[in-house]
């Protein structure tokens, strides 16, 4: 037997090699085939206060950091874990395996299979790190401190340990490694909400929200799902807002109505005052023309005075209705806000919500029988009012002024200005020229107290008559020269003999003797025509 035993050991092979043995053959066929960087099945065998030594059935066994285990405490010895290949052997001659990296690897390969750039899905955040977050979906992606929320989310750190929905922004195959927002998941999220909440809305439906901006026209509304309708200051009231503000105070939590929106550009407009009836329906049948009413003036302009008549109606007083007497420049020189009057209602436009209002309706009108008290042709009395370039007002009684035209003073005298006939407060008598009670106006004139005497200058001054006068004004076109008192002529410049280079300022002074030829006389327009050619 033992020679036999020895001729075997002899034995060699065809390549000359002595065959290997059959402990070496089973030994070899229970060592399984390992290819460093593959994932593969091992059982934990030992657990220390620092490792987990994994048996991957490999001629040696592997230690892995506890600190690679989520939950270190559950590991028992026979679990089964999935372990990446690292190297078959370091210096110790152990295998050298990880955890974390097969976890990565499995995850990469779950979420590239499953998911793309732009989809979203829920991720736990792990850890801060420099410029953002490392967030686990499966497999460790990067968090950009800028794409952590839509708004400022207070202490960033909160964050870790929490799970959030998450978009791929970003997938980089050839470095596996991926860039996620919360900030972009919010966004789609809250886009999607809006868009199922626009698909509920109706006009005419009241909603709930609350004020997040006041502006001066209007007020912003943030409804449900974050979407933000504008309320308008003209939709706040039927009455009048100066301000939204006077209504509303931003954290007002309100309820409004729908009054119109587009799911296109996500816009919707709001109303308040629709919450209750139109009080403008029954203006017309509540206040017919020709009726009195009780009113506050609540606002005051150049033109009038706007009075409301109730909660949302208000009427406009204006001006020209005041006084049938007095003229107003502004009607705070007869009003003031917050003023209780009583006015008559002159007309009621409901469609435009317009509602004329009168004063001076409430008292007769004293121009109604001026006509017949002033007729044409009555010698009035009364006393200088007002003064203008244009004339003299002069007040015949209470509220009824009549007009003496600059022109109606003197017959032949020329007049500059009023004042230097008048003054404030001076007594004068005149004639009524004529009656305008429409527009209130009556002319008055003073020189038809006396007859017309251009007859009797136009018979006295013929023409070719010489005589001799005073210059009274020089002017760039002619001089005037006083004929007789209060009379006088106008020489035009081309009627003065003058020398080539020579001027008429030059030549005559106010108050110069000079000789005149009279041309003619206009007995119609009150003019005379004189020459210094004689």
């Amino acid at each position: 037997m033992v020679e036999e035993k020895n001729n075997i050991d002899v034995e060699k092979n065809d390549e000359g090699e002595a065959p290997e043995s059959e402990f070496e053959k089973l030994y070899k066929e229970s060592i399984k085939i390992f290819n460093e960087g593959e994932i593969i099945k091992g059982r934990i065998v030992a657990v220390t206060p620092k490792d987990v030594v994994v048996d991957i059935g490999y001629k040696s066994e592997g230690a892995i950091s506890l600190s690679e285990f989520q939950d270190p405490d559950a590991l028992k010895i026979g679990d089964e874990v999935e372990v990446y290949l690292e190297s078959k052997e370091d210096e110790s001659g152990m295998v050298v395996l990880s955890k974390q990296k097969a976890e990565r690897a499995v995850g990469w390969d779950m979420v590239i299979s499953r998911y793309g750039e732009g989809d979203i899905l829920d991720g736990r955040v792990t850890k801060k790190v420099k410029g953002g977050f490392m967030v686990d979906i499966g497999v460790e992606a990067f968090l950009p401190a800028s794409q952590a929320a839509l708004k400022t989310f207070g202490n960033l750190n909160q964050m870790v340990g929490q799970v959030f929905p998450f978009k791929i922004i970003k997938i980089n195959k050839p470095r596996k490694n991926i860039v996620v927002s919360r900030k972009d998941a919010m966004q789609q999220q809250k886009e999607e909400d809006k868009k199922k909440v626009f698909e509920t809305l109706q006009k005419g439906a009241m909603v709930s929200g609350i004020v997040r901006n006041i502006t001066d026209f209007g007020a912003f509304i943030e409804l449900s799902a974050g979407i933000i309708g504008l309320l308008h200051i003209t939709d706040m009231s039927w009455g009048r807002v100066s301000h939204p503000s006077e209504v509303l105070a931003i954290g007002d939590a309100i309820e409004v109505m729908v009054l119109d929106f587009d799911p296109n550009t996500m816009k919707v407009s709001l109303g308040l005052k629709q919450k209750t009836a139109n009080p403008w329906e029954m203006v017309d049948a509540k206040y017919p023309a020709g009726s009195k009413i009780k009113g506050t003036v609540v606002n005051l302009m150049p033109y009038g005075a706007f009075v409301e008549i109730e909660k949302g109606v208000e009427g406009l007083l204006h001006i020209s209705e005041l006084s049938w007497i007095k003229k107003y420049n502004h009607p705070n020189e007869l009003l003031a806000i917050g003023d209780r009057i009583e006015a008559l209602v002159l007309d009621v436009d409901k469609g435009n919500r317009k509602i004329s209002l009168g004063l001076k309706q409430l008292e007769a009108n004293p121009w109604v029988e001026v006509e017949a008290k002033y007729p044409v042709g009555t010698k009035v009395k009364g006393r200088i009012r007002n003064l203008t370039d244009y004339g003299a007002f002069v007040e015949l009684e209470d509220g009824i002024d009549g007009l003496i035209h600059v022109s109606d003073i003197s017959w032949t005298k020329r007049i500059g200005h009023p004042k230097d006939m008048f003054k404030k407060g001076e007594k004068v008598e005149a004639v009524v020229l004529a009656v305008d009670a429409a527009n209130r106006k009556i002319s008055l004139g003073i020189k038809q107290l006396l007859q017309d005497p251009w007859d009797d200058i136009a018979s006295k001054y013929a023409p070719e008559s010489q005589l001799a006068g005073k210059v009274t004004k020089v002017a760039n076109f002619g001089l005037f020269v006083e004929m007789d008192k209060e009379l006088e002529g106008l020489a035009h410049i081309s009627e003065i003999p003058l020398a080539e280079s020579e001027k008429l300022e030059d030549r005559f002074k106010v108050g110069d003797e000079v000789k005149i030829k009279v041309i003619k006389v206009d007995s119609i327009q009150h003019k005379i025509a004189l020459s210094l050619k004689i």
